[in-house]
């Protein structure tokens, strides 16, 4: 067992009998009291956020979490088929895991996915950017170009996004997926 002055953010603990990440931790020195960490984590299932305070010789369970390079094959209801590229296996990923990325995703793009003990998806981390094709969107206004005028626009997965007057139907557009904002357009 490790104890609370062992931890990082990134890593995996259970917490209360939850697996969760930490998403920031801080050492706490207050003026006239002990020190200690303040610790917030998300819960990787519900995707809730915790905070608790850990004593610096407090007992913790660190979970050892597999990172593993997948490749997205399909859709299947609620999850993404993804298959590992050595062994051909497949896993079925929730979608929630991508959050608000998986509707930009596309056949064949490499992604991370965290497995606990084995076989067992608990996350997953789509690439930074995507380049996608604007299937339609409405076309701009001569002269409205004074302020970062935006409009929406569908790709060709379907999903859409907001993006500058300029961007016509067929132009090939850079998507920063953990924002789900335009980036510039691709030549």
């Amino acid at each position: 067992m490790a104890t609370a002055s062992d931890l990082s953010v990134g890593q995996f603990i259970r917490h209360n009998g939850e697996l969760v990440q930490i998403i920031e931790y801080i050492h706490r020195t207050p003026g006239n009291l002990r020190a200690f960490y303040q610790g917030k984590m998300k819960n990787v299932k519900t995707g809730k956020s915790v905070e608790n305070r850990f004593n610096p010789g407090e007992k913790v369970d660190i979970v050892r979490v597999e990172v593993r390079e997948l490749a997205y094959l399909y859709k299947e209801g609620d999850s993404l088929v993804c298959m590992d590229n050595e062994s051909f296996e497949q896993y079925n990923i929730s979608e929630t895991y991508f959050g608000d990325a998986a509707p930009f995703m596309t056949e064949g793009m490499t992604v991370l996915v965290s497995f606990e003990e084995g076989d067992n998806p608990i996350g997953g981390t789509p690439p930074t950017h995507v380049e996608l094709e604007v299937t339609y969107t409405e076309p701009g206004v001569r002269g409205d170009t004074a302020t970062n005028t935006l409009k929406p626009a569908t790709v060709s997965t379907g999903a859409s996004l907001m993006v500058p007057l300029f961007v016509d139907m067929g132009d090939k557009i850079k998507i920063d997926l953990r924002t789900i904002q335009y980036v510039e357009r691709v030549k």
